[in-house]
């Protein structure tokens, strides 16, 4: 039995416990604060958000200025590539710059200040083909003709009364959908026409007239404007497609850049439309209907032809009389306004009166027959010449709007042939790659001349020639084509890169030579002769010794020898003709070019154009040639 004391000391001692565990487990309470008194409650404002930072709008970008800008950098870049004397490079600039502008999706036209652009490029690279840098695959070789329009701007002559007399009796039979009025103004441009200074201008646009009049008169006739407008033509260009005045205007109508290209006429690195004979008449009868229609004379439509819209209408309304010969004697007209209707209606009444002023016996050109045949590659001149045996001459002659050797990159172009040549072309020039049209060439084999021959004359080789011809044994057959596959600075299959005389040649800096007038003059590329002589740029110091090494076949036999020949001196610009060297006349042959001729008898162009006062070929010519 369990002791009762023990148990009840044992169960005092866990109540306990219990109560020390409860104590120290259970948290005490904080001591209660007496209640304060009540107070009205404070208000605290709300925190402000924080301030919005004004973010600044992304500046709108103008896409005109954008394209301009980008234009102008090509542009530059161009500038800097034809001063170094990189052509290629320049060219391919300039057209980078010209295609900006023009698939920039923008209106080129109805922009003030892409049209500003756009002509500044025009006139930049056309002032830069008026000096005498050029390239054969590149820049142009036009020769501007002086538009006759500024010399009789330039003249005075006096009223001769017996001119006069003759001219009223001639005029009262003289038929003209134009309005003909003789006063002293005309007449004084009747008397300098049938001076001996001015005769010689009219008999050759006269004379000239023939190859365009049938067109001129089929499209005044299908624009609805008088007939006799051709003799505006006349006046302005004597119907030279290259004509260029000292204002600018080009072409046979003496179409300024804005003017031309609001009546549709394009203007690029390639082609200049206002050189086209038909396109220009074309724009010419629509802007002279329309100044008609706003004018309603047509002495007022060829005085704003002349001097623009805006300024007649001026004279216009500040004297209020609409009547030219009223403006004329207020003098409220530019001069050469004033003097442009005079020498139009001086010249027709003289053309449609040719016996009364010694013209009854001229006999007009034959009118232009062509064939025309669309391409859509770009193709050099020179080879299509090879392909119908013609002169670049007569190519150049029948597409005046064609500013360089070829034929535009992109898009079509309307190529004009001799009659009866566009099926001979169509076949040659299949035989051609695409690709390489602007490069490749024909070569009509002469008589004894080699396969060496050939490959010299063109820097190339032997086996590339065999090979495109598929010629196994070399034997070259007198009057047979050969297909010439020219790469320039490149490898192609077949091809082997131009090798160079070991042994250099001297040569001493004339005044006015440049580092591309002497690559073209020797056929070497500009940047060998920078390379050779550590030159930098394209000018050159009068005096200074060039050291120039020759093209080389490297297979050809001879060409050791021909390397070791040297000379101190060359002709070049001063063109002087080397001591000792043996006259040789050669006779030109359908295709051949100056610089073809040059390098067969190891001369230069420069020397060919001195000694023969040539600056294009025709079939036929004889030159006359210093043979080192």
């Amino acid at each position: 039995m369990r002791n009762p004391r023990w148990w009840c000391v044992f169960i005092a001692g866990v109540l306990v416990l219990t109560v020390v565990s409860c104590k120290t487990t259970e948290t005490r309470p904080a001591s209660v604060a007496p209640p304060r008194q009540a107070a009205a409650p404070t208000l605290t404002p709300p925190t402000p958000p924080p301030p919005k930072i004004q973010q600044r709008p992304e500046p709108m970008v103008d896409p005109v200025e954008a394209v301009i800008a980008t234009a102008e950098k090509e542009y530059q870049a161009g500038l800097a590539n034809y001063n170094a004397g990189h052509l290629d490079a320049a060219k391919d600039s300039f057209d980078r710059a010209f295609d900006l502008l023009l698939r920039s999706g923008l209106d080129v036209r109805g922009n003030d200040r892409l049209q500003q652009e756009f002509d500044k490029l025009i006139e930049g690279i056309n002032n830069l083909e008026m000096v005498a840098l050029k390239a054969g695959d590149g820049f142009t070789a036009q020769i501007a003709e002086p538009a006759p329009i500024d010399e009789a701007n330039e003249v005075t002559f006096p009223v001769d009364p017996n001119i006069r007399a003759k001219a009223e009796a001639e005029l009262k039979q003289t038929r003209s959908d134009l309005p003909l009025v003789l006063n002293d103004e005309v007449t004084r441009y009747i008397s300098y026409f049938s001076s001996s200074r001015g005769h010689g201008t009219l008999e050759r646009a006269l004379t000239r007239s023939g190859r365009y009049r049938d067109m001129i008169e089929s499209v005044l006739r299908q624009e609805g404007v008088p007939q006799d407008l051709i003799y505006l033509a006349q006046a302005e260009s004597g119907f030279h497609p290259l004509a260029l005045s000292r204002a600018g205007a080009r072409g046979m109508w003496q179409f300024m850049a804005s003017r031309a290209s609001s009546y549709g006429l394009q203007r690029n690195w390639w082609v200049d439309e206002r050189q086209d004979p038909e396109k220009a008449t074309r724009a010419a009868a629509k802007h002279l209907k329309d100044l008609y229609h706003q004018f309603g004379d047509w002495y007022l439509a060829m005085a704003a032809y002349n001097s623009g819209p805006g300024t007649v209408q001026a004279a216009v309304q500040r004297t209020g009389y609409a009547d030219f010969w009223e403006l004329y004697r207020r003098g409220v007209l530019p001069r050469e306004t004033r003097n442009y209707v005079p020498i139009i209606l001086a010249a027709t009444i003289m053309a449609k009166n040719p016996a009364q002023y010694g013209l009854e016996n001229l006999q007009p050109d034959q009118p232009l027959r062509t064939d025309k045949v669309e391409i859509n590659y770009p193709v050099d001149l020179r080879l299509v010449a090879e392909c119908i045996d013609t002169s670049v001459a007569r190519l150049q002659e029948l597409n005046p709007s064609l500013l360089r050797m070829t034929t535009p990159k992109d898009g079509a172009f309307e190529l004009l042939l001799p009659p009866g040549t566009g099926a001979k072309y169509q076949q040659a020039i299949a035989a051609i790659p695409r690709e390489m049209r602007v490069f490749w060439r024909y070569h009509k084999v002469a008589q004894g001349e080699t396969l060496a021959d050939v490959a010299r004359q063109y820097h190339t080789t032997q086996s590339a020639i065999a090979q495109v011809n598929e010629l196994k044994d070399g034997e070259l057959t007198a009057e047979n084509k050969l297909i010439i596959p020219i790469t320039p600075g490149k490898r192609s299959a077949g091809l082997e890169a131009v090798t160079y005389a070991k042994r250099p040649t001297l040569y001493n800096a004339r005044k006015g030579d440049t580092v591309l007038s002497v690559a073209d003059d020797f056929g070497v590329p500009a940047e060998k002769i920078r390379k050779w002589n550590r030159l930098r740029g394209n000018q050159l110091r009068t005096g200074r010794t060039l050291r120039i090494y020759r093209p080389l076949t490297g297979r050809e036999p001879g060409a050791r020898s021909a390397a070791g020949k040297s000379r101190k001196s060359k002709p070049s610009s001063s063109l002087r003709a080397s001591k000792g060297a043996r006259i040789v006349h050669h006779k030109v042959q359908a295709g051949e070019t100056l610089f073809s001729i040059a390098s067969r008898y190891n001369t230069s162009v420069a020397a060919l154009r001195r000694d023969n006062r040539v600056s294009r070929l025709k079939t036929g010519d004889v030159l006359v040639i210093r043979a080192p």
